[in-house]
């Protein structure tokens, strides 16, 4: 009798995959399978029986076995060593084949995975097929047959060029179509990213292609995989001590909600906001993960305020608001140990800072405040504005965003400001996440300070310091 959970379980995951494939964009699906249909078209040459189909299967074999390794111990992108050995053994057309079968049968943890392997087996057919023509171009295949074997380097170095050149250009493709990046920032710094990788595993798939083509045969290429085994081992342990930060980082916000109940899920929104202003600038890729988690722990230093003024029901006095106004030092103490959270930390201190100079907890003025500080500010006022508290419903967007602008230049950085104007006309704020949770005292001090023209009506009697 069939076990009715495995029933459930399966069922479940029907249903998730296709409600997110649905939730991928159409313009996005449109554009992963003309990369599917392209990478077809360029693999289609190999398809013939003359073709050097026991090298093609051993490296086919051996890139599909890396690929699920990889995937497995390392958080990287992929095994490229075997493909670029493929390119620099094979035509074109075989090349590109190489990728396709491990691509194609790779683990995938997010949803839609059939949608993610056939871009993944596309993206990488039809970078194959392009680094096998540069390197034909600039006469590869002569130059490694020949015995003055130095002359190889020159079409091994366009074939990485035209490798990483092509992931460059899909993955902005992909930017664009599936995460709405604006095309003048989209393909900002990918290529020196993937240029590095690429080029060390290039090395490493140009002396397997040498030694496989010599008298040695396949099993001394193979050597050469060794060091680079070596190597993802030791990103391996990088990449789980992330994990190990990371977790803590969850574990902290879920504290701070748990402490004080009007924060719920603000840090996750703050977080979320902190990328589109980023993402806006222009900002590469690590800064935006960077301010993601400054976003993220910000109010961290609510931790070392005692609960009671975070939960007071009665007006705040003037000593108990400056307690509060510690909460950012408590902060920066508690994550400066994190040495991967880098500039998020100054952000973590300085996101109560003003443009003017009369913010907390040191007064710093427009420039000496870090960008990253400057950032977060804008998206905790954005978030305390659009977000439902015990004394207010949500303001509108619009309404924030007119606040925001208004307060520009004496309270926030109106570069800032302008950058999440921008963002939300383009990707627009999610009502039921801003909607969901409240912000409590520190929010309502940070979003609309006394010291600002005006700005003192929206917050309520409770937060407010008391008048003598």
């Amino acid at each position: 009798m069939p076990d009715p959970r495995s029933s459930l379980r399966t069922w479940i995951g029907e249903v998730e995959a296709i409600s997110s494939w649905r939730s991928v964009p159409a313009r996005a699906r449109g554009y992963v399978l003309c990369a599917a249909l392209g990478g077809a078209a360029c693999v289609a040459p190999a398809l013939r029986p003359d073709s050097r189909w026991t090298v093609l299967a051993l490296l086919a074999a051996l890139y599909a076995g890396g690929e699920r390794a990889v995937r497995r111990d390392v958080a990287a992108r992929t095994f490229f060593p075997v493909l670029l050995a493929g390119i620099f053994l094979l035509p074109p057309a075989a090349a590109a084949l190489v990728a396709v079968p491990g691509a194609l049968c790779a683990p995938v943890e997010r949803q839609p995975r059939l949608l993610r392997r056939i871009w993944r087996a596309a993206q990488l057919a039809l970078a194959a097929w392009a680094s096998g023509h540069a390197y034909a171009a600039f006469g590869g295949p002569v130059a490694a047959s020949a015995p003055d074997f130095p002359y190889v380097l020159l079409p091994a170095a366009a074939a990485v060029l035209a490798f990483a050149g092509a992931l460059t250009v899909l993955d902005g493709g992909i930017l664009v179509t599936a995460e709405r990046v604006p095309a003048r920032t989209a393909w900002r710094g990918l290529l020196l990213r993937s240029l590095a990788p690429v080029a060390v595993h290039g090395l490493a798939g140009l002396m397997m292609a040498v030694l496989w083509s010599s008298p040695y045969g396949p099993p001394a290429a193979l050597l050469v995989l060794l060091p680079m085994g070596a190597s993802c081992w030791v990103f391996a342990q990088y990449h789980r001590e992330r994990s190990a930060h990371q977790a803590t980082i969850r574990a902290l916000v879920q504290a701070v909600d748990l402490k004080d109940r009007y924060t719920r899920g603000h840090s996750e929104r703050v977080g979320r906001a902190s990328v589109l202003i980023a993402r806006e600038l222009g900002m590469d890729d690590e800064r935006v993960e960077v301010l993601r988690f400054a976003g993220i722990l910000h109010d961290v230093g609510k931790l070392g305020v005692p609960t009671r003024l975070l939960r007071k029901d009665g007006p705040l006095t003037a000593q108990e608001r400056r307690v509060i106004e510690l909460h950012p030092e408590y902060g920066h103490e508690m994550v400066r140990g994190i040495g991967f959270l880098g500039e998020a930390r100054a952000a973590i201190l300085h996101h109560h800072e003003r443009i003017d100079g009369s913010g907390y907890p040191y007064g710093l003025a427009g420039a000496q405040i870090p960008e990253s500080a400057r950032v977060v500010a804008v998206a905790d006022a954005f978030d305390a504005m659009t977000s439902t508290r015990s004394y207010r419903r949500a303001r509108p967007v619009p309404a924030a965003v007119a606040e925001l602008e208004r307060c520009a230049g004496v309270q926030f950085d109106a570069a800032m400001v302008g950058a999440l104007v921008r963002a939300l006309e383009r990707h627009g704020w999610d009502s039921e996440v801003t909607a969901g949770g409240g912000t409590g005292a520190d929010e309502a001090l940070a979003a609309m300070p006394e010291q600002a023209p005006g700005a003192v009506a929206d917050v309520p009697a409770a937060h407010r310091p008391a008048r003598r």
